[in-house]
């Protein structure tokens, strides 16, 4: 029968820093599997900086297109409202456009008629 260590994960787990370090340095089995602990730990932080570049990445793409969209709408909405005299007549600022300028029938109060 095996005599393996199993007390590595509780100790991980659950104990202080101290007490973990405390039985590393006793135990040959726990050494080993904090040892393959610290090259997965390695590798982890040598991969970190290029999934946070891919998010920054994807972060800025999101921006410019938004960017984008916003310079292509409000060029299009004063392109129209410019080239268009009677509607940039009719939208000065301070003015609102009321049911009879839709078209609409409205009594002496400027409300909506009804028959």
């Amino acid at each position: 029968m095996d005599n393996k260590c199993n007390k590595y994960e509780g100790l991980f787990i659950f104990s202080d820093e101290d007490s973990l370090n405390e039985h590393i340095a006793n135990c040959e089995v726990c050494r080993a599997e904090q040892e393959k602990m610290d090259k997965v730990s390695d590798l982890i932080n040598e991969v970190k900086p290029y999934f946070i570049n891919k998010k920054k990445n994807a972060l800025r793409r999101l921006r410019a297109v938004a960017a984008v969209l916003l310079i292509v709408f409000f060029s299009t909405t004063f392109g129209v409202m410019y080239s268009n005299d009677d509607l940039a007549d009719s939208l000065m600022y301070g003015d609102s456009l009321t049911a009879e300028d839709f078209g609409f029938p409205v009594d002496s109060y400027g409300l909506l008629m009804v028959d």
